[in-house]
């Protein structure tokens, strides 16, 4: 079984910046990390290929930095990296980034399955792994909760709504996935000692075949027209803790007067 897992490297959010010129995130020099649903997205890559072997390949298009979540998954299991980086790619947007990345796993080969992070934590649109499923012509199931893999077939609980449901597919198909079943592993000092001695394999737009023309920020049709930091506005709030139900609704009701929220 060949799994690939697509991983984002995403700003901590205390430290995150905007540049207010072209509207995008500040990446350089800001200290960043996996992506959490990511993060689940290769548990549950590792887990699959715990109990019927194969490969594991990590992917990620970013800056250079951004080999280094590519060494963490190696140090937790993953066999194989691949980073796409290359200034034409900057600003891209999400149709942008699912081409790159679906030309990626074309570059990479042979694969059964393609699982992504339900979301990522700056863009928070769920629209990437979709899109990669629609430009490599391949069925797709989000949000999953639960990956089991019975008679050739992946069988797939994904979230919906109050409740789950559960449905099954053929290889090839892409997943993204909300959750796995067990808590993401540590890194082993095995694992940390390969992903130490490993070079990390880089690919350009030009190495992809790409047109750069329908990448980067002004190949991307989304456009951002403001950026802004919202204002934080301290709200006054006060506890009645008055145990008597009827006494606590009184007090509450003459509060919401003088606050001329409601009028008798």
């Amino acid at each position: 079984m060949n799994i690939i897992v697509c991983l984002k490297q995403v700003p901590d959010i205390e430290t995150v910046k905007l540049d207010h010129e072209t509207h995008t995130l500040i990446r350089s020099g800001v200290e960043n990390i996996m992506n959490q649903f990511d993060r689940q997205a290769l548990e549950a890559a590792l887990e699959l290929k715990d109990k019927f072997g194969g490969k594991v390949t990590a992917l990620t298009m970013g800056l250079p930095q951004a080999a280094d979540i590519l060494k963490e998954a190696i140090a937790m299991g993953a066999d194989d990296a691949l980073l796409v980086s290359d200034p034409a790619l900057g600003g891209s947007d999400t149709l942008a980034t699912s081409m790159a990345l679906a030309a990626a796993v074309q570059h990479i080969g042979d694969y059964d399955l393609i699982l992504c992070g339900k979301q990522s934590a700056d863009g928070d649109t769920a629209q990437v792994g979709p899109e990669m499923a629609e430009h490599l012509s391949i069925p797709q199931i989000t949000g999953s909760l639960t990956i089991k893999y019975e008679n050739d077939t992946f069988i797939i609980e994904r979230e919906n709504e109050s409740t789950a449901r559960t449905l099954s597919c053929q290889a090839p198909l892409l997943v993204t996935v909300t959750k796995s079943d067990k808590e993401p592993r540590f890194a082993s000092i095995k694992g940390k000692m390969k992903a130490r001695k490993t070079e990390i394999p880089v690919v350009s737009a030009t190495d992809l075949k790409l047109n750069t023309a329908i990448i980067g920020l002004t190949g991307s049709p989304t456009k951002v027209i403001k950026v802004f930091t919202p204002e934080v506005s301290v709200v006054q709030s006060e506890i009645i803790n008055e145990e008597d139900a009827d006494k606590a609704v009184d007090m509450l009701f003459e509060k919401l007067v003088q606050a001329q929220i409601i009028t008798r």
